[in-house]
């Protein structure tokens, strides 16, 4: 299947929010993404339902919510009435992650799981074949900006070794430092889906850039 790409508002102009969401709109863009952080999981805050909302009433393209947040338990039914399509939590975050996955997967959203850049793959053996999505952080979660780390490919290969392995039809999701110079390599090595927050956001032309990262 050809590879997808996730512009992350993160990185948008709040300023106008409405603006960036349908250039998205117009653009080759598959999911608009969305990193809800809560400064206790992450040092950072984002945007929480509020924000998902009224994009959500403006957006043509699935909601991508990746949660770096404690007790996600807590909030999953109400990112779904927000208008997620797409619900992440992190491994890190989840005390009975079976359990979360099955309440993610019961109101109709795609279920994900993300793991930290030291986190290994292989934590994740019990429950791929239940997975719709791994997200790969390829950056210590909570800023963006920040440079890829290079280990990330050596994950990459171990979870599409695993998915695999366990006959799972699981995403492949990359988050962190995804650049017009990596981003090749890393459909090469199975990402599915490439989120991509500055590297579209600030580039001159964000619909040009868009389709850059989508070519084989």
């Amino acid at each position: 299947m050809s590879h997808g790409v996730a512009p992350s508002i993160l990185s948008a102009d709040f300023g106008n929010l409405a603006h960036d969401i349908e250039m998205l709109n117009k653009s080759q863009a598959d999911w608009i993404h969305f990193d809800i952080m809560d400064g206790v999981f992450v040092p950072n805050i984002s945007f929480g339902f509020p924000v998902l909302k009224a994009v959500k009433k403006i957006a043509q393209k699935p909601l991508d919510v990746h949660l770096m947040i404690t007790e996600p338990d807590h909030y999953i039914e109400q990112f779904a009435q927000a208008g997620a399509s797409v619900l992440t939590v992190h491994y890190e975050a989840c005390k009975h992650l079976h359990r979360t996955i099955s309440q993610i997967k019961s109101l109709g959203l795609k279920a994900g799981v993300s793991l930290n850049p030291h986190t290994p793959v292989f934590l994740l053996q019990e429950i791929i074949s239940e997975l719709d999505l791994v997200l790969i952080m390829s950056v210590n979660p909570g800023f963006g900006g920040q440079s890829f780390i290079e280990n990330s490919y050596k994950k990459i290969a171990e979870l599409k070794t695993l998915i695999e392995k366990n006959q799972s039809k699981c995403l492949i999701e990359v988050d962190g430092g995804v650049d017009l110079n990596n981003y090749k390599k890393l459909v090469q090595a199975g990402v599915n889906m490439l989120v991509a927050g500055n590297t579209v956001f600030a580039s001159e032309n964000r619909i040009k850039t868009i389709e850059k990262l989508k070519e084989a």
